[in-house]
Parts: C-alpha cells; structure tokens; sequence
C-alpha cells in the first residue's frame, strides 16, 4: 500500500516539498532505494548515498538543499532520530494475525475475549483470563487463569505469562518471553554460607557443612503498566507476596532478567542482558546499559545512566551516571580507566627506579 509524502510528512509535523503527491512503499537506505521507496539520509553521511540509489524522495535533516541531491521531492525534518519512530511507526505493518479466534486455540469458557480482540493459531487462555479490545495474540502463546491484557495489546509468537499476571493497554511482548515465573528464593534452615559471607564481607571462612535449600513459593504476581515493550527471551518473576511491578512506558530489551519483588519506574530503558536482583528498587526514567547488573534489595534512584557492563552493589542517589565494576561515578570511572592504562608504564619507571637505588648502594 502507497503513503503519500504529504501525508506522511502531516504525520511528523514536518514540511514536504517539491512532488509531495509522490506515494512510496516503504523505508530504505539510500544506497540502495527503489524508485518507489522513501530513502532515510538524515544524516550528511549518507547523503552520497542517494547517487547509489533510485530513490525520488528522502527524509532529510534541516539545511540540507534538496533539490541539489538531484530528488523529486524531500520532507525535511527537525530531529532525525525522533522523526525516524514515526516513520517506522506509520509503516510498520506489524505482524500478521488474521482477526477472530482461530480455529485451533483452547480457550477456557471462563475466559473474556474484548471486542475486535484476534487470537492465532495454538493459543492456549486460561480460567478467567481477560483479553482486551483489538488485542492481538499471535500464535503459540499461553496465557495462564485470571490474567488481564489491556487494550491493543500485542503478544508475539511463543510468549508465555503466567496465573494472575496483569499487563495494561498497548503492552508488546516479544517471542519467547515468560512473564511470571516463580522467583528464586530458596533458604536454609540454619545460618547459610550466602548469610555469613554478606555479614563478614568474607572475612570469616565456613566451616564445611551440609546445607539444602528450602523454595520460598511465590504467590504474588506480575503487573505491566499502559505501553510496556517486553523483548525477545526476557523473564520477569512473580513476586513472593505482593506483584513484581514494571511502570508505564518502560521498555526491556532482549534477554532481560527482572528478579522478584523488584519494583521498576515508569518510563526506563533496560537494555539487552541487564539483569536485576530481587527487592530492588527502580526509580523512573533510569536507563541501563547492554549487561549492566544490579544487586538484590537496594535503591536505584530516578534518572539514573549506566554504562554498558556496570556492576551496582549499593543504593544509587537520582541523577547519577554510573560506570564500571563495582560502579561508582561516570567521569571517576574514566579517570580510574586512564589510570589503569598508565599502570605497566608507571610500574617500569618504578622497577628502574628501584635498580637505580640498589645499585647507587652497592657503590655507596
């Protein structure tokens, strides 16, 4: 299907020039653009592209002279990154799930199917679960008893979730992610060596003893607030008596892990292999860099910025961009970074030194 530039460009908020009647059928690279698709050269960088491809039409950034690029037509934009999601958005044509109920899905009689909801092919919905309106369940998804899906919500391929679970509206889940399984929580009957080692700091070595673990069960829940995203492989446990908790507007990347009991803000970003121990605390708007992981029953505060691959061990204050293993501030980090690498040089300047002044006693 054809989108027209001006259209299109009404969408963003941004201006279209020359033939804005044009209709293209998707995004490309410029390089290699079709006659009939809409090139994305937002930035000087891939401006000579556009010379590669066919393209009639490109989304360009501010002051950047069209028609010199030899286009038909261009819609300009303020901020490329963020003109890129509506783009994407107007375009994406999402996956393909046939509206209705499929034929092949099991489907609890105690269960609620909303207005205009589509469920696929092998979809199993539990005892008194509750699907919302225009909901999109794709196939081999199961969905446990008495679990609420808002509104337009979109579950992908092979997602599980678990009893009690409670998503909100316009929720995505990826493939392969399982919403609400039993945390880890396990202890022993006497003092563990876990216990000993945290109080000592492992300073005071355990005597050699049998210990076996006993499960804490989990009997609380998940909850999803409104505009969730849920990425592929992700696991986010129930919590043991109140619900594991992931606010408004937060998105997970791939291969996320959410501990129980943790309770994560509205509006952050975890990225791919973050994991969270249980108890944790998340404030609102944090974002957490590719593997960052953080320890059970502390405080992250809002705002906060991890790197990739940083390690928090202790409460994090709001505000705080945090670097490196354990974590400590951001620009420290560069400095003991800097330091590190001078180390080898400094340590052959000290061990010539230290000749130098051996051997000046010898002479003496």
């Amino acid at each position: 299907m054809g989108h027209r530039l001006d259209e299109i460009a009404a969408a963003l908020g941004a201006e279209a020039f020359g033939a804005v009647d044009l209709e293209v059928t998707g995004l490309a690279e410029p390089a290699s653009a079709g006659p009939d698709q809409l090139a994305v050269a937002m930035s000087a960088k891939f401006l000579p592209g556009l010379a590669e491809g066919q393209a009639r039409a490109a989304v360009l950034a501010q002051d950047t002279d069209w028609q010199a690029l030899g286009l038909e037509a261009a819609i300009v934009v303020a901020r490329p990154r963020y003109a890129l999601s509506g783009l994407t958005r107007r375009l994406d044509q999402g996956p393909e799930i046939a509206p209705g109920l499929h034929q092949t899905a099991l489907i609890d009689p105690e269960a609620k199917i909303g207005a205009g909801a589509s469920v696929g092919p092998f979809v199993v919905i539990g005892r008194g679960a509750r699907i919302g309106a225009n909901a999109r369940i794709a196939e081999h998804v199961s969905i446990g008893a008495d679990v609420g899906i808002g509104d337009d919500a979109l579950i992908h391929p092979g997602a599980r979730i678990g009893a009690r679970v409670q998503i909100g509206h316009r929720v995505i889940i990826h493939p392969g992610a399982v919403i609400g399984g039993d945390g880890f929580s396990f202890v022993t009957p006497e003092k563990s060596t876990v216990e000993t080692a945290r109080e000592t700091l492992g300073t005071s070595d355990m005597p050699a003893a049998k210990q076996s673990w006993a499960r804490i069960h989990s009997l609380g829940a998940v909850t999803l607030g409104d505009d969730v995203e849920i990425g592929p492989n992700n696991t986010i446990d129930r919590g043991t008596i109140a619900n594991t908790t992931i606010g408004d507007g937060t998105k997970l990347d791939s291969a996320v892990h959410v501990g129980h009991n943790v309770r994560v803000g509205r509006d952050c970003l975890l990225c791919g292999q973050t994991a969270i121990g249980g108890s944790t605390v998340i404030g609102d708007r944090v974002v957490l860099g590719g593997q960052t992981g953080i320890s059970d029953n502390i405080i992250v505060g809002d705002d906060v910025v991890t790197a990739g691959n940083t390690t928090i061990f202790s409460n994090v204050p709001s505000g705080r961009m945090m670097m490196g293993t354990p974590a400590v501030k951001m620009d420290q980090q560069v400095k003991i970074y800097k330091a590190m690498r001078r180390l080898p040089r400094i340590m052959e300047s000290f061990e010539a030194m230290q000749k130098a002044v051996f051997k000046r006693g010898q002479n003496d």
